[in-house]
C-alpha cells in the first residue's frame, strides 16, 4: 500500500488526495466484494491518486459503481467530472441541491473563482469537468443504497449547516459516518493526550449554525463509534469519544457565532473577525495540550480562519 493510502478496517481506506498540504484533505473508497464506492474525491488533481489506489487494492476502474460527493465545493467534489471519465459504470450520487452543478460546473466555478482568484482556482483546482446528466442521481433524505453484490448499505442523510448541499453517509458495518464538513476538521497535526482536537468550518456562503447543531443531533442519535472526515481522515475510536469530539464541536460554533455577532457593527469586521476567530482556536489548543508553537498552529489555521471568517461575515448579512 502507498503512503497516501490508509487501510480503517470493515473495507474503508483513505486516500491523501495532496490537496494544500499532506494530511489535509482526504478521500475514500469503501471495498465490499469486489465492487468499489468512492466517497468525496478532492479536485482534479486527486483523480491519479485515485485511480492509482484502485489498482493497488486490485480493482479496475470498472468495479467502482458509486461516487458520492458529501457536498460540491471543490475540496469535496471537483474532480468528480474527471474521475467520473475513468470510470465506465459509476454513477455519481450527490445532494439534490447540488446535481445541477455537478452536470453543468460553470457556476461553481465562477463563485469559487471569486474566493479564491483566477492564480488560486488553476493551481489548486483546474478547469472543473461536467458529469453527463444520465449518470447523475439526487439522493434523498433517508436513501439507502447497497454496495457490492452483498446485503452492505449505506444510509443517507440531508444534513446542513455547514452547506444546504450536503448529505452524510452511514456505514452501519463500521458504525461510522462519512462526514464531509457537516462534523467539522481535524487535523492530525493537533492531536495531543488527550486525542484529537476540533473545530467547525463555517466556509461561505451557507453556513448556518442552528441548522449544524439539528444535523449533529441527528448523526450522534446512531450511536457512532467512529468518523470519517475530509478534513483528516478517521476520528473517534468508541462512542464516548465521538460525543466528545461533537461537545467541542459545537460549544466552537455557538462561541464563533456569538463572536460574529458581537462584531456586526464593527468597521472592519472581517480582520476583527479573524482576529477573534485565530484567539479562540489557539485558546482551544492550548487547552487541549497541542505541543506545536502558537506561530505553527497560525500558519495551520490560516486558511480556515480566513475562509471562516468570510462565511461568518455571509451569514451576519443575512441576518440583518
Amino acid at each position: 500500500m502507498s503512503e497516501f493510502v490508509q487501510a480503517l478496517g470493515d473495507g474503508i481506506y483513505a486516500i491523501d488526495t495532496g490537496f494544500q498540504r499532506d494530511h489535509f484533505d482526504a478521500a475514500y473508497v469503501l471495498v465490499e466484494n469486489g465492487r468499489a464506492t468512492f466517497i468525496d474525491c478532492g479536485t482534479n488533481h486527486a483523480v491519479p491518486r485515485l485511480l492509482a489506489a484502485l489498482q493497488q487494492l486490485g480493482l479496475g476502474p470498472d468495479a467502482v459503481d458509486w461516487v458520492i460527493p458529501t457536498h460540491v465545493h471543490l475540496d469535496h467534489a471537483g474532480g468528480a467530472g474527471l474521475l467520473m471519465q475513468s470510470l465506465p459504470t459509476a454513477k455519481l450520487l450527490v445532494h439534490p441541491r447540488g446535481v445541477r452543478h455537478m452536470v453543468d460546473p460553470s457556476a461553481l466555478y465562477e463563485g469559487a473563482l471569486a474566493v479564491y482568484g483566477d492564480e488560486e482556482m488553476q493551481r489548486s483546482y483546474g478547469r472543473l469537468v461536467g458529469v453527463p446528466a444520465e449518470r447523475v442521481m439526487a439522493s434523498e433524505d433517508g436513501m439507502r443504497i447497497t454496495v457490492g453484490t452483498s446485503a452492505r448499505e449505506l444510509l443517507l442523510l440531508d444534513t446542513p449547516g455547514h452547506a444546504r448541499h450536503h448529505h452524510c453517509i452511514w456505514d452501519a458495518r463500521s458504525q461510522g459516518w462519512f462526514t464531509g464538513d457537516t462534523f467539522g476538521l481535524s487535523y492530525r497535526e493537533f492531536d495531543a493526550a488527550l486525542g484529537p482536537w476540533i473545530m467547525p468550518t463555517s466556509t461561505p456562503v451557507q453556513f448556518d449554525p442552528e441548522a449544524l447543531e439539528t444535523s449533529v443531533a441527528r448523526l450522534l442519535s446512531y450511536a457512532p463509534t467512529q468518523m470519517f472526515l475530509t478534513h483528516y481522515s478517521r476520528v473517534g475510536g468508541h462512542a464516548d469519544e465521538v460525543q466528545r469530539l461533537a461537545g467541542l464541536l459545537l460549544t466552537q460554533a455557538r462561541s464563533m457565532a456569538e463572536t460574529a455577532r458581537s462584531l456586526r457593527g464593527h468597521p472592519l469586521r472581517h480582520e476583527a473577525l479573524k482576529d477573534a476567530l485565530l484567539t479562540l482556536y489557539l485558546q482551544g489548543l492550548a487547552a487541549h495540550g497541542c505541543a506545536l508553537s502558537p506561530a505553527r498552529q497560525t500558519e495551520l489555521l490560516a486558511m480556515d480562519v480566513e475562509l471562516n471568517a468570510q462565511g461568518l461575515g455571509v451569514w451576519l448579512d443575512k441576518q440583518d
